[in-house]
């Protein structure tokens, strides 16, 4: 069964009681890169728990340990009502960067079982369609999201509801207010953006002019009220090297990612529209 954004999502997924959210990361970043979409992750929670209860929102990547911004944007995750789950990202003979996190969210989704009513797997990975049965017999209800070109047809067939983040894509996408957050690569003197080239949902390479993979994010600074909202922005400390005499130029900040989702600089304050987290 499909899912019809044309209704209340709510209305059409029926009752869904307590829900548990499952986000394979890496996958779901390569699926949305390849569609040109950055995931809003409040608006991604908050379209897939619907008129349910959440249980827990738990979100699978592989990091860099010493990459400080993929460390913020984890940080952003865990205080926005997520639980991070992680593993290090190991290189291999070919140069790939690869974390298969599949053993920890099948682990996951059968330990909590009847604990939730509706688990909710953000994946397009074949490899889980044993785990989704495996649910599915202890009396669960499985959903399953993502982007139907990058979702292994085997697991569409297998959940309870299929629902397309590619046709829903206005309700989880980010919203850049005024051209305030945008890409753009580190030296304005070239190209704004390398381009990537996919080697498989755990694994990005870079294929750029000058074989870097780097994104940023800015935002301008014209008056010391803005200052201020730059330190919210970026949490204060990443304002250290910026020197006083370029405050009316900008603030910017360096993402080095291959793994987890390019997202602007990570506000920390909680989100307004914070979603209660609830265990029964």
């Amino acid at each position: 069964m499909q899912f019809d954004p044309t209704n209340n999502i709510s209305w059409l997924l029926g009752y869904r009681g307590r829900v548990a959210v499952f986000i394979d990361g890496n996958n779901l970043f390569h699926a949305a890169r390849f569609h040109n979409i950055d995931i809003d992750y409040n608006k991604l929670l908050r379209v897939l728990l619907g008129d349910g209860r959440l249980l827990r929102a738990f979100f699978y990547t592989g990091v860099d340990v010493g990459a400080e911004r993929q460390q913020g944007f984890l940080l952003w995750m865990r205080r926005n009502g997520f639980r991070v789950i992680h593993k290090e990202l190991k290189t291999f003979y070919d140069g790939t960067r690869k974390a298969n996190l599949d053993v920890e969210i099948a682990v996951d989704m059968l330990s909590l079982a009847g604990r939730y009513d509706t688990a909710v797997l953000v994946s397009g990975d074949e490899d889980f369609v044993y785990a989704v049965n495996a649910v599915a017999y202890k009396g669960c209800r499985v959903e399953v999201a993502g982007f139907r070109s990058n979702t292994a047809p085997k697991l569409i067939d297998v959940a309870d509801y299929f629902i397309d983040l590619g046709e829903i894509s206005d309700k989880v996408r980010k919203e850049f207010s005024h051209g305030r957050y945008y890409e753009q690569h580190p030296h304005d003197d070239v190209p704004p953006s390398p381009s990537y080239v996919s080697h498989g949902h755990d694994s990005l390479h870079p294929h750029g002019h000058d074989g870097t993979h780097q994104l940023t994010t800015r935002t301008h600074v014209t008056h010391h009220d803005h200052v201020i909202e730059a330190h919210r922005i970026h949490d204060g400390e990443e304002l250290q090297n910026v020197r006083h005499e370029i405050i009316r130029e900008t603030v910017t900040s360096t993402f080095v990612d291959d793994s987890l989702p390019a997202v602007e600089t990570p506000r920390f304050e909680p989100s307004a529209e914070f979603i209660r987290i609830t265990d029964d």
